[in-house]
């Protein structure tokens, strides 16, 4: 979950979880020199040659502004760098230091907001001429290497280096390229100081050559345009002379290694033997046109035939056709910059609107909520039948939201002149189609019909989006951020629980309409039918790929079931269930890391740690991230209370005088098991979840107005209640019975799920 969601939700999610079950209840630069053609294609490459220009992003290049790199992106494969490391911006300095260690690694921060400065590089004493490779040392390295021994990313210190091979040179041109191929000692055994000095002997002497092509200053005001735009021409110009004199069968990549303005999507293209005119992708996101700059390590190592460690976390980049999700029909290089520059505005939209968005939810539906409580829906003998029915509507379409984001991407928003409102428009839209849909079916008179239809549709929409790539998910903001660089495919952390929650609701109520006709058999087929759907797509590798999600989903689902079989769960019972979970994840896991067809996943990968060495440390990060999350702000520790708040009502709904609540577990039977489940799973993901306390305060929008719309449809009961102020047990309530009626009476003023009097007033 990105890490301003949980800010957001901690302001928003409690007055919601609070406040809206009650008010509803309540009813132009000079052309380079021709390039050499691409060589024949080969498993691997005699040359390879890694520039670095810092900042570079697809919306600089242009065939007037950098003409070498048009050029190169014509020729070679596209995709947008994903740098994300460390600290929220990574710098160019920390992203040639991951380069160096394939693994997320950072300079310690300045006292300012500058970016830190590059190491010194200091020349070894040597006769050799001017111009040519000397010997370097990067005297900070020991240093560098201590401060990211608390951060647990495991690096491999000098990895970058070793690509060349042994007894063979890596020529580093360049302080950031020093930086990159520094030994863990911090030795550099061929360094020039600029790239400028890089020549076709040079060039060929050693397997790999890596350059540093400066960094491009941000654009603020015209002098920073103007400043942005002399770098940019310079470094397209050293590139241009570079590309003209490297040997024939070279690798040219091309790669942005940080950027000292904040975070974005930055440029990443490679031209050679391998990589004709494509767009670049790789197994650790599975989205075409985007990859990690972690994936560069390795894939330098897999060009000149070096063994990739097994605990790397990168993978090697590979070239597909100019075609994808987020492409388009068009498979041109205008075509594909712009489709690139829209992951960029698709991934900014996400960074800039999450927080008001989450804070909107929170405290918009709170208000919502509470305003149809308060207004006088006509006269008092219809006002509460209108404020049901108004409360049962906007619950609905609320509750639909989260699928409505998911939908909106089925529209390529994020090409719009104004994504972001295209983005919203259209989730509401959306959401108004299934809530729509749910009033309108034959199930709209079952009190859980319309929230099951809505549950099932949610569960259909985020699950058929796993099995297909997890496209829809892209920066929306129950989806995945790419700029976070958390999880570019499968379920992520904002959307676990509503995924659950969806499938358990609509186990409930399928369940349940199988029950009432006496068909216990069918129930339990039912159910158990989505729970299969929820918790297989939801867990395996190739689909949501979700560890702590899934070791939370399984028990909460095996409650569930046990209370339509009629089952006991006792102490031992419960124990084989808490384990369920646990034991279904590590069945995936091994079936990933032993069998390839599944893909690439973080789950087979932390198999092949723990075998190899290495789990330990993320384990740690894991556990260290959970705990930060109680501690993003102060109002953060709100969220517990609220969840402990909402078990108790769910648990004991009698003894706290929620008697809504307590006529709705008598009307739907299993409505109180699927709560308790839904609770269980938002308990158990925030536990094994890295995102900590913040995952099921992301399941707020639809659990909330779900109940909300359930406890509305509860048919009316009009009677008094004594005050007797004798106790029930809240699962076999004893009610007062109506004159003539024969059914529970909760009295004309009662319509809250908790209620309490206090003299003459009665209080929600």
């Amino acid at each position: 979950m990105h890490p301003i969601v949980g800010r957001a939700l901690a302001a928003g999610a409690a007055l919601l979880a609070l406040a809206a079950p009650a008010a509803a209840r309540a009813d132009t630069a000079a052309q380079a020199r021709p390039l050499p053609a691409p060589a024949a294609l080969g498993p691997l490459a005699r040359h390879v040659i890694l520039a670095g220009i810092g900042g570079l992003r697809w919306s600089d290049i242009s065939p007037a502004a950098t003409p070498v790199l048009w050029h190169l992106a014509g020729q070679g494969s596209a995709g947008s760098l994903i740098v994300s490391g460390i600290h929220q911006r990574t710098c160019p300095a920390d992203g040639w230091l991951t380069l160096n260690a394939a693994a997320r690694a950072a300079l310690p921060p300045t006292t300012t907001a500058r970016c830190p400065p590059l190491p010194t590089v200091a020349a070894l004493p040597s006769h050799a001429r001017p111009s040519t490779p000397v010997p370097a040392q990067v005297p900070a390295m020991a240093s560098l290497e201590r401060y990211n021994a608390r951060f647990s990313y495991s690096p491999q210190w000098g990895l970058l280096g070793t690509a060349a091979g042994p007894g063979r040179c890596a020529t580093a041109a360049g302080p950031g390229a020093a930086l990159a191929l520094a030994s863990r000692a911090g030795r550099v055994s061929s360094y020039l100081p600029s790239p400028s000095d890089l020549t076709a002997a040079i060039l060929a002497r050693c397997p790999l050559t890596v350059a540093d092509l400066g960094s491009l200053p941000a654009a603020h005001g015209p002098a920073g345009r103007a400043a942005r735009a002399a770098a940019l021409a310079a470094a397209d110009r050293q590139l241009g002379r570079i590309a003209a004199v490297m040997p024939a069968g070279t690798i040219l990549a091309v790669a942005a290694p940080g950027d000292s303005s904040g975070p974005h999507l930055l440029a990443a293209l490679v031209r050679g033997p391998g990589f004709g005119a494509g767009q670049l992708t790789a197994a650790s996101t599975r989205q075409p046109g985007l990859v990690l700059l972690t994936d560069l390590t390795p894939t330098v190592l897999d060009w000149l035939g070096r063994p990739v460690p097994s605990a790397q976390v990168g993978s090697p980049l590979q070239s597909a056709p100019r075609s994808g999700p987020r492409s388009g029909p068009r498979s041109g290089l205008p075509a594909e910059v712009a489709a690139l520059a829209g992951q960029e505005s698709a991934a900014q939209v996400y960074q800039r609107t999450v927080t008001p968005f989450y804070q909107l939810v929170g405290f918009g539906y709170a208000a919502l909520f509470a305003a149809i409580a308060v207004i006088g829906w006509g006269q008092k003998p219809q006002r509460r039948a209108r404020r049901r029915a108004v409360a049962r509507t906007v619950g609905l379409w609320a509750a639909s939201v989260p699928a409505g984001t998911f939908l909106a991407s089925l529209v390529p928003w994020w090409t719009m002149a104004h994504p972001a409102l295209v983005l919203y428009s259209l989730a509401v839209a959306w959401a108004a189609v299934v809530a729509a849909v749910a009033l309108a079916g034959p199930w709209r008179r079952d009190p859980l019909g319309p929230p099951g239809a809505v549950a099932a549709i949610t569960l259909g929409v985020i699950g058929l989006d796993l099995m297909t790539g997890s496209h829809l998910a892209l920066d929306t903001p129950f989806g995945l951020s790419v700029l976070e660089a958390g999880r570019f495919y499968g379920l992520g952390n904002n959307a676990l629980v509503i995924y659950a929650a969806s499938g358990l609701l609509c186990a409930a109520w399928l369940g349940g309409a199988a029950l009432r006709q006496g068909r216990r058999g069918r129930a339990l087929l039912a159910m158990a039918a989505v729970a299969a759907f929820t918790v297989l797509i939801a867990g395996w590798p190739g689909f949501g790929a979700k560890v702590g999600g899934t070791i939370a989903m399984v028990p909460g689902f095996l409650v569930l079931l046990a209370a339509a079989a009629g089952v006991r769960v006792t102490a031992r019972r419960a124990a084989l269930t808490a384990v369920s979970g646990v034991a279904l994840v590590t069945l995936f896991a091994l079936v990933n890391y032993f069998t390839p067809v599944t893909g690439h996943s973080d789950i087979g990968g932390f198999v092949g740690k723990a075998i190899h060495g290495g789990a330990g440390a993320i384990v740690h990060r894991k556990i260290s991230s959970n705990l930060g999350s109680l501690t993003v702000n102060p109002f953060i520790p709100v969220i517990p209370a609220v969840i402990a708040a909402l078990g108790a009502m769910i648990a004991w709904p009698g003894r706290l005088r929620c008697t809504r609540l307590v006529r709705a577990y008598r009307q739907i039977p299993l409505l109180r098991p699927a709560l308790a489940a839904i609770w269980l799973v938002a308990v158990l993901g925030w536990f094994a979840e890295d995102s900590g306390v913040t995952v099921p305060a992301a399941a707020l929008p639809l659990v909330l107005p779900l109940a909300v719309v359930i406890l509305s449809s509860l048919p009316p009961e009009d009677a008094t209640i004594t005050g007797s102020g004798r106790k029930h047990d809240e699962s076999e309530p004893a009610p007062v019975r109506a004159s003539g009626t024969g059914r529970p009476a909760l009295g004309p003023r009662l319509s809250l799920a908790c209620g309490y009097r206090i003299g003459g007033w009665r209080f929600a």
